[in-house]
């Protein structure tokens, strides 16, 4: 199944989304309908805190009133918002060597850019490739993001005042369900909700400002809109293996990469229960995959311009399309 947040009036609604991706279908209109408990289509949170019993109504409702027209919106019809607008955790981790180790270049060209100009980053991006660290072989390392400032496809991201050099990073992300603490890795796919993709926004001279300090990245990752998650969420069974994924990166409609989860350094559900270590995990929360190798301007050296549209697709997903926008 395909979970969506979307806008009605002044209000936040979930729907569902059929198999073709071209109707949504409006599940506490239905649930009111039926006579059915609507609680679990109050917001994402609560369909994902109703768990299995969540699940199961909504196939149901689809089944017994799936046949009456005005339970359906065309999706041309339908404003989204984020699917889950304010996930209890976010947290991203990095899983592709390609990207890591073209990152790290890319992070020294951008430095060498704020310092020199634009032939010394030049020149720093022609530099060979470093070795990847051990350290992302031997541990599903991560680091906690903003979780307040995400927005859903669609959105017109605003470019901070403090970054000339704006970046897109291509993800896919998983949400939890059920809420525990030290989940065995065998046990970790039960705690997936479902999928979804992630852009994470990117302030990229800010970025290598701050983690000269090797903290960070702040402000170089948080602002409002820098996590765009979307346009649904797709549930484990309809999505099937998410290191089979196909992805693609396209700017105002020129692809600019192509990529695959297949070589992720550690599975979603490594990650979780290496997270899970003596700290319970909340259901609602977000995990990032890291970046897919080639999927950020950073790697191959084509940053933003204020305008552009950005649009990332995901086989068995769909596509999260935003835009930039200077604010000034």
């Amino acid at each position: 199944m395909k979970f969506a947040t979307y806008r009605m009036g002044d209000a936040a609604k979930v729907g569902l989304v059929d198999a073709e991706g071209e109707r949504l279908f409006d599940l506490d209109a239905a649930a009111r309908r039926a006579g059915a408990p609507s609680a679990p289509f109050a917001s994402m949170l609560s369909l994902v805190d109703a768990d299995e019993v969540g699940l199961d109504l909504a196939r149901s409702l689809v089944d017994r009133r799936g046949g009456e027209a005005d339970l359906w919106r065309d999706l041309e019809q339908v404003e989204f918002l984020a699917p889950l607008p304010e996930p209890r955790q976010m947290r991203d981790a990095m899983s592709f060597a390609l990207h890591i180790r073209q990152s790290s270049r890319g992070a020294r060209a951008v430095q060498a850019l704020r310092a020199t100009g634009v032939e010394a980053f030049k020149a720093v991006m022609r530099e060979p490739l470093e070795d990847l660290p051990a350290v992302y072989r031997e541990l599903p390392i991560y680091y906690i993001t903003n979780r307040l400032t995400v927005v859903g496809t669609g959105a017109a991201v605003r470019w901070p005042r403090y970054s000339q050099v704006m970046d897109y990073e291509l993800e896919i992300a998983i949400v939890t369900r059920r809420t525990r603490a030290n989940i065995p890795k065998q046990e970790a796919g039960a705690h997936i909700f479902g999928y979804t993709i992630f852009n994470d926004f990117s302030a990229r001279d800010r970025q290598a400002a701050e983690m000269q300090g090797r903290l960070g990245p702040a402000k170089g990752k948080s602002f409002d809109g820098s996590n765009a998650l979307g346009p649904w969420i797709v549930t484990p069974d309809e999505l099937g293996d998410p290191q089979t994924l196909n992805v693609e990166v396209r700017v105002n409609g020129e692809t600019r990469a192509r990529g695959d989860t297949r070589e992720m350094l550690f599975s979603f559900e490594e990650i979780l229960a290496y997270a899970s270590q003596d700290e319970t995990i909340h259901a609602g929360e977000v995990f990032g995959s890291g970046t897919v190798g080639n999927c950020c301007g950073l790697e191959i050296g084509r940053f933003l311009e204020s305008g552009d549209a950005i649009e990332l697709i995901v086989d068995r997903i769909g596509a999260l399309r935003n835009t930039v926008l200077r604010s000034d």
